[in-house]
């Protein structure tokens, strides 16, 4: 599984480190420490990216940027069927979902939880796993 530093979940989140630390301290979302670091889980993160979301986040005059149309974030759910995928991202306030093939994602080694960058291309979404 997949872990993040408050830093690092403070990114995907598109808010500062303080605010990410704010968040954990009031219980929205769990850490744990490992050495003097706090951790967040992939999933537990995941699940916190869609609720932040879905709240419309904290300042929705914030910038949000992504340079060559690429959108970084974190996995949130993977639906596979036979030959076909559904992979969704959350990419600060943006969800991005993309379908592709089954072997494309095993290939990728795709997991709710980790982070992936989204890259779009007029109707085209291809996921690079980062």
């Amino acid at each position: 599984m997949e872990t993040y530093t408050i830093g690092q979940a403070a990114r995907l989140l598109g808010v500062s480190s303080d605010t990410a630390r704010r968040w954990a301290d009031a219980g929205r979302f769990p850490t744990r420490r490992e050495g003097t670091r706090r951790i967040v889980d992939g999933p537990d993160l995941a699940a916190f990216c869609v609720q932040v979301a879905q709240e419309g986040g904290e300042d929705e005059d914030a910038p949000y940027t992504s340079a060559r149309n690429a959108f970084p974030g974190i996995v949130t759910a993977i639906k596979l069927g036979s030959v076909g995928a559904q992979v969704e991202i959350q990419a600060g306030p943006h969800r991005v979902v993309s379908l592709l093939t089954r072997e494309a994602v095993e290939e990728l080694g795709l997991a709710v939880g980790m982070r992936a960058t989204a890259r779009v291309k007029s109707t085209s979404v291809f996921v690079d796993r980062t």
